[in-house]
């Protein structure tokens, strides 16, 4: 059986969902020209990585969770280039950008221990 059953279980899954949701919200308050632009970049990649935590619990291996949980990381750092950006182009301001990054850590240092942890304990899955 997995021990990564049910993602909505994660700590990680949950806050990268509230996350998620703190994007949406600050990103509403960009100027209309950025809507197709960084605002639509935020939210996507503030949306993969609750889903493709999701995605990785579904995996058939630890190994294919784990190279799941690779991408999330990668897709973790995409966002923190984005608020750098937003941030020096004057559209995030100085709160907003330490909030973001702040829950972006812990939760990038979440994802680094659930890695760990899923490599120190393998499963596979039972049909």
């Amino acid at each position: 059986m997995k021990l990564w059953h049910n993602f909505k279980n994660l700590h990680v899954w949950n806050k990268s969902v509230d996350l998620a949701v703190k994007v949406y919200e600050t990103t509403a308050l960009f100027p209309r020209e950025e809507k197709l632009g960084m605002s639509s970049q935020m939210r996507r990649s503030s949306v993969s990585i609750p889903s493709n935590i999701a995605e990785g619990v579904a995996r058939n291996s630890s190994k294919a969770f784990t190279n799941c949980l690779d991408i999330i990381l990668g897709e973790s750092f995409e966002l923190e280039t984005q608020t750098i950006i937003a941030r020096i182009v004057g559209l995030l301001n100085q709160d907003k950008f330490d909030s973001i990054n702040q829950n972006l850590d812990e939760i990038q240092k979440m994802l680094i221990g659930l890695k760990s942890n899923v490599k120190s304990n393998p499963y596979k899955k039972k049909i």
